[in-house]
């Protein structure tokens, strides 16, 4: 059964964690949901989500809680969301917590590092609010590093009683985004609330029950189509036939007429360095200082953590609207001037795809409003 989300009513309400710029709840608010709370710490993500929701929807868009969730409890949130009204019967919780503690190429602290004590609070958080569903979000690393996975596993334990959880890493290369990006995963659906609907009977037994996203036109990119290799800066290499232009970033960052008059266009962190010049296009071997091919997917975006990646025929940075169009950003999508340039490719660096956030959204929304088949 196919749903049209466009015209599917009422929305669902979902509470937000970690928040950051609102990539993931753009998603969700594509798929017909609609974000009631929302809870982000850094003064600058904050102005980041206000400004560039309320920008793209026309409508006003604030965080509701900006202090730590540390402090937060869970009546002060449901009251914050649903105003001491009732408590709907389907409502969702989304979010990724930090994940330097969990990244190969972060702190690697793990479970005891200060963003790793996040991961173990969201799931907290999660129980104590009970909700129909909810979206765990991360770095590979925190499921596929041993010295993680331990910790991974604790926390799915946590569920085990009240919810049904499923898990897998997904790239978002496989969903449309030009960009090798992997992410870890954990749905949750709520037993008590399951079985009301399919009957005791028809409970699934193991993890595997829920129905991942998946895009035939992309599925398995990497592996699949043969993408060109490097050649020296300032060569015009030739277009692949048998490449979906979705997943190569040339036509999104190199039409410079167009990107250049667009809403944060002309930002970019412009220091002088002759490797702006010498780096071939496409070589993206080093930890730094990679150069994006116009014709082939950009490496994991992670911009402002030791990383700088370099426009494909400019000797320059990505500007902050290319580095958007990596992400899958509405252009309607605009970070404020007063925002430091730092903290801009930091949000957009944290965020999770649009496009992924929003396959991930209407598989779930999918999930809920299907009848038992």
């Amino acid at each position: 059964m196919r749903i049209d989300f466009t015209i599917m009513k009422p929305e669902i309400p979902v509470l937000s964690f970690f928040s950051g710029a609102g990539f993931l709840d753009i998603g969700f608010m594509q798929a017909g949901f609609k974000t009631v709370w929302s809870n982000e710490y850094d003064r600058n993500f904050v102005k980041g989500f206000e400004y560039g929701l309320s920008s793209m929807t026309g409508q006003h868009h604030r965080i509701i809680n900006n202090t730590s969730i540390i402090g937060i409890g869970p009546n002060q949130i449901m009251r914050e969301a649903f105003h001491n009204t009732a408590v709907p019967d389907i409502f969702g919780i989304i979010g990724g917590p930090p994940c330097p503690d969990f990244s190969i190429g972060g702190k690697n602290k793990g479970r005891t590092g200060e963003n790793g004590v996040l991961s173990k609070i969201y799931v907290d958080k999660i129980m104590d609010l009970q909700p129909t569903f909810f979206l765990f979000e991360n770095v590979k690393g925190l499921f596929k590093t041993a010295r993680h996975r331990e910790f991974f596993d604790d926390l799915r334990k946590q569920f085990s009683e009240h919810y049904m959880t499923d898990v897998r890493i997904l790239n978002a290369l496989d969903f449309g985004v030009p960009q090798d990006r992997e992410r870890v995963f954990m749905v949750g659906l709520k037993k008590k609330w399951l079985k009301k609907k399919l009957g005791v009977r028809n409970i699934p037994k193991d993890y595997e029950w829920f129905q991942w996203p998946e895009d035939k036109h992309f599925a398995g990119a990497k592996q699949r189509f043969a993408w060109p290799r490097e050649v020296p800066f300032g060569i015009t290499p030739e277009k692949p036939a048998n490449i979906p232009e979705q997943l190569m970033v040339g036509p999104i960052i190199c039409n410079l007429d167009e990107t250049a008059l667009l809403p944060n266009g002309l930002e970019g962190l412009r220091p002088m360095s002759d490797k702006y010049h010498v780096i071939h296009e496409g070589d993206v071997s080093r930890k730094s200082f990679k150069r994006l091919h116009r014709w082939r997917y950009s490496p994991t975006a992670a911009y402002g953590h030791n990383e700088v990646h370099l426009h494909p025929t400019q000797p320059r940075r990505l500007t902050v609207r290319e580095a958007l169009r990596i992400q899958s950003v509405p252009d309607t999508y605009i970070l404020p001037a007063e925002m430091p340039l730092t903290y801009k490719f930091k949000t957009i660096s944290n965020g999770v795809p649009v496009k992924l956030a929003h396959a991930m959204a209407v598989a779930i929304r999918r999930m809920i409003e299907e009848e038992p088949r």
